[in-house]
This record gives C-alpha cells, structure tokens and sequence, in this order.
C-alpha cells in the first residue's frame, strides 16, 4: 500500500512548484478620447470596433515570490504611469523588479499618459481634449491595478511550460523607404502557458516582434493582436490570451489597412502558438528571479543657434519641434541631456525574459537572443517606459524614421548619441548575470 502511494506521488504532475492566476480588466475608454499613433488624425475617436484590455498573469514560486506580467491594448505607457501602477502593486507585496507592465502598442488605441506630443493636432483648443485623456489615464492606472489585483486573487497550484514557435507577417518597413537597406526581422513566437492542476490553460502569454497598425480608422480596438487574443481565447476556453510585443520598432505588418487582414494575422498568430502548445514545451521550475536596472541613455543636444536655424525651416515637423525645444529651453534654462531607460530581466527555469523600454528595432532581439541563447531567450520591447525609439547603431547611422526623425515626434532633444547600443548591451549583460 505504501508503495503504490510513493509511485502514484512519483507519477503525479509536480503542481506545488508554483502557484498562477490570470485576469483581466476592460480598458476601452467611457468617453470620447483622442487617439495615439498617428499623427494624421484630425479628431476624437468616432465609436469602438473591439474593446481593449488589460491583462495580468501572476506568478508565485515556492520560495513565496509574486511577480505579475501585465500586457496592454495600449499604444504607449510612459515611466510616471507606470510608477503609480507600481506602487499599487507594491502594495500587493510585488516589488517593481516583478512587474512588467507592456503594451501591445495599438494605434487603434487611446492616448495614456501625457498627451504632450500630440497637442499640435487638437485645435485651437487642446486643454478640452488634455482633460479627457487625463481622466482616461487616471481610469485607465485603475483599471489595470484591479486586474493585477484580481490575478494575485486568483492564485492556484499550477505549472508553467516554455515553447517557441514561428510566424512570418513581419516585414522588416525600413525596405518600404530604402530597398536597398538590411532586412531583420524577428519572428520567433515565444510561448509561455500557466496550466491548473485540472489540466485546463490559465493563462497563455504569447509574443510577437511587429507593429500593430493594420486598421488606421477613429474606432477603438487593439489592432491585429486583439483580434489574436480573441481567436487564441477561443480556441482555449477559459484561458487569458496576454499578447506580448517585441522588438518591433523597425517591422510592419504588411499588407495592411482592412479589418480582414487584422483578423487574418491574429488567426495566424494564434495557429502558431497552437503549434507550440500541442508539441513538446519544456516544464520551468523556480525560483523566478527578477533584477530591473536604468542606464541613462544620451541624446545629441543641439545648440540654440542650430535650433534657430531648424525653426526656419521648409520641413514643418522640423520646425516645429525646434520651436517646442526653444520654448522648453527658455523655460527651463538647458534641454535634458539624457533618459534613464529600463532594463528588467526575470529567469527561471533557464528561460530569460528581457523587458526593454521604447520601441526597439530588431537588430537588438537577433544580437541579445545570440549572446544569451536562441532557444531561451524572449525579448520584450514596448516595456515599462515607451518614451522613444531605440535605434541600434546601425540604424542610427542610417538614420530615416527610426534611426532620427522620430525623434521630433517624440519631442527630445535629438537623436540619441552613437554609444546608445553598447550602453543598453552593456547594462543588459548586467541585468542577465544577476537574475541567473
């Protein structure tokens, strides 16, 4: 008797190694916003094709550990908003390095946060627009701190499988300005699945590295991997779909602009995660390890009498952003010289997931995956601070969109300095050794 015990212990799934819960909160907006993404609308949102949500999936280890990974139907989230979700969730005994808070980046979603850059659409008066999306934003922190609240509520015994798969309607959009420039892409699909010990999917967190703007309308939705969240929900009942975005800066899905071609990527999104999901994905044990670290990233500031002369200029958006610098300048007495810019690593079971702040091109994903593993590595851009794009050298070098002139859309001082790659190498290097 006692040893059929032991071999029925033996043969049972090891479901005290963690504990898991999922939830979600509905972020669609109450009211009339202004949306993010695109600098050519000329009005508030006009209705809601799709809601939006937050999602969170916790996860506590053995050791008693709770770190929680929060994805966003949103375009962006700034380092203020997500210090004030931290602080609730700190509240929850979840310290800032076990929160990842990234965001789908929609640019069929609302502005979150503030909506400085995007003044200059609204008309002769932006301040009843300003106010909106100030409420929005105060609802919106709410909302997501209920779901994180609700996934911690949820815990149950669990375990947690790690898989990979491949999806390939990422195209690299640098080609769309220059045919002749490099192509990365990177279109790995990293699976994570919590499943309950009734063998039913928790949660199924699933990443992909590309734009989210293939419907470019005044509805509300979360683009093409909202669409992917529904298929993959209901294809797995019960479970949560988190969609996790990656280093996208640089890839569009293309061909685009029809709700047709959203619906397709999500569904085939959702066929590769299944693929992974119905093969042979590799159990991770704890503990989960968490390390998030900053390193100041430089811009290159120009001089007042270059941005005089910037202000001159032919190009609008250009001068444009000149103005808006000589004006800060005044105010201020000097430009900020630089950003911190978040750096978070969680490792458990030999598997690292790099969180990154802004929106980073490929040739970081290819670079860090080589360094530290193909088959064990998942890079998360759009995380925790999405204040700019993060060109490699290369890029930078190349310059266009990504590598400069996005820069006057997102209202810093210029582009970042020629080190900006090795410093983010080099302080991610120190995030992975200390979360092994």
């Amino acid at each position: 008797m006692r040893l059929l015990a032991i071999l029925a212990a033996a043969a049972a799934p090891a479901f005290s190694e963690w504990l898991a819960g999922a939830a979600r909160a509905d972020l669609t907006p109450p009211e009339p916003v202004w949306m993010a993404g695109y600098g050519s609308r000329t009005k508030p949102m006009e209705g809601v094709r799709r809601k939006i949500w937050a999602k969170a999936l916790a996860l506590r280890d053995s050791a008693g550990a709770t770190s929680v990974l929060v994805t966003l139907d949103l375009c962006d989230i700034d380092r203020h908003s997500a210090a004030r979700i931290a602080e609730r969730a700190r509240g929850l005994g979840i310290p800032r390095e076990r929160l990842i808070l990234n965001t789908s980046h929609t640019h069929s979603g609302p502005i979150f946060g503030p909506p400085d850059n995007y003044l200059f659409l609204m008309g002769p008066d932006p301040a009843i627009h300003s106010a909106a999306i100030a409420r929005y934003t105060s609802f919106a922190e709410t909302r997501i701190g209920d779901a994180i609240a609700e996934a911690v509520k949820a815990l149950r015994p669990a375990t947690v499988r790690f898989g990979q798969g491949f999806a390939g309607f990422a195209v690299n959009r640098r080609r769309v300005w220059k045919r002749e420039l490099p192509g990365p892409v990177d279109h790995d699909v990293p699976v994570l699945e919590a499943r309950g010990s009734d063998g039913r999917p928790i949660a199924v967190a699933v990443g992909y590295a590309c734009h989210s703007t293939v419907l470019s309308d005044y509805r509300i939705n979360g683009d093409w991997p909202g669409y992917f969240q529904e298929s993959l929900e209901s294809a797995y009942p019960g479970a949560v779909a988190l969609f996790v975005q990656g280093a996208g800066a640089d890839a569009n899905p293309l061909p685009r602009r029809t709700e047709e071609i959203a619906r397709r990527y999500g569904e085939t999104l959702t066929a590769a995660a299944a693929e992974v999901l119905s093969g042979k994905m590799r159990p991770l044990s704890g503990p989960l390890r968490a390390v998030l670290e900053y390193v100041e990233l430089g811009f290159q500031v120009p001089s007042r009498a270059q941005l005089e002369e910037t202000a001159r200029s032919k190009d609008s958006s250009a001068a444009r952003h000149a103005k808006g610098l000589l004006a800060k300048l005044d105010r201020d007495g000097k430009l900020p010289p630089s950003h911190p810019y978040p750096v978070q690593a969680w490792n458990f079971g030999g598997m690292t997931m790099l969180a990154l702040g802004g929106e980073v091109v490929a040739d970081y994903a290819l670079r860090f995956k080589g360094r530290y593993g193909w088959d064990s590595t998942w890079i998360a851009g759009y995380s925790n601070d999405v204040f700019a794009y993060i060109p490699s050298l290369r890029v930078l070098r190349e310059g266009g969109y990504e590598g400069a002139t996005a820069m006057q859309w997102d209202g810093h001082a210029g582009p970042f300095q020629e080190d900006v790659e090795e410093k983010i190498a080099a302080k991610v290097e120190e995030v992975v050794r200390k979360a092994r």
